[in-house]
């Protein structure tokens, strides 16, 4: 697979802060703010380490793409594991909706005008907060 593809660039330059520990590890005489400097471009990143380094652009080019790889590789997997935890987050959200919501529609049910006075109060109490704060910063 060639790293000279569009997507590939795109992919690259979107990791591309993540990636920039990994490629001060791999090449340690280049200097972070020249990497910085190239904004992710693909192109740009391997003609800054070709110049600090003397290696050949398409030996850099190779190992940026395994780079690539296996951050692609490690987000991977990262997704996956916090699949089950997204599920028993959603199950404890459902656990809690149908639990919690008949609880608090109870009392509002039983006496509107009550619970609208409160939310007024409420959001009075915060407008004045806010306010206040406003003015005294």
């Amino acid at each position: 697979m060639s790293l000279d593809t569009s997507t590939t660039q795109q992919q690259f330059r979107e990791r591309f802060e993540t990636l920039l520990p990994s490629i001060q590890r791999e090449w340690p005489e280049v200097a972070r703010q020249a990497l910085e400097a190239t904004r992710g471009s693909l192109d740009e990143v391997v003609e800054v380490i070709a110049a600090q380094t003397g290696k050949t652009g398409g030996a850099i080019r190779s190992q940026l793409h395994d780079l690539l790889q296996v951050a692609g590789e490690q987000t991977s997997r990262l997704a996956s594991s916090l699949e089950p935890l997204e599920r028993q987050l959603e199950d404890l959200l459902d656990d809690l909706n149908s639990t919690l919501r008949p609880r608090l529609e109870k009392p509002v049910r039983e006496r509107p005008l009550l619970a609208l006075g409160l939310a007024g109060a409420v959001g009075l109490l915060l407008g004045l907060m806010l306010a206040s704060g406003r003015r005294s910063g």
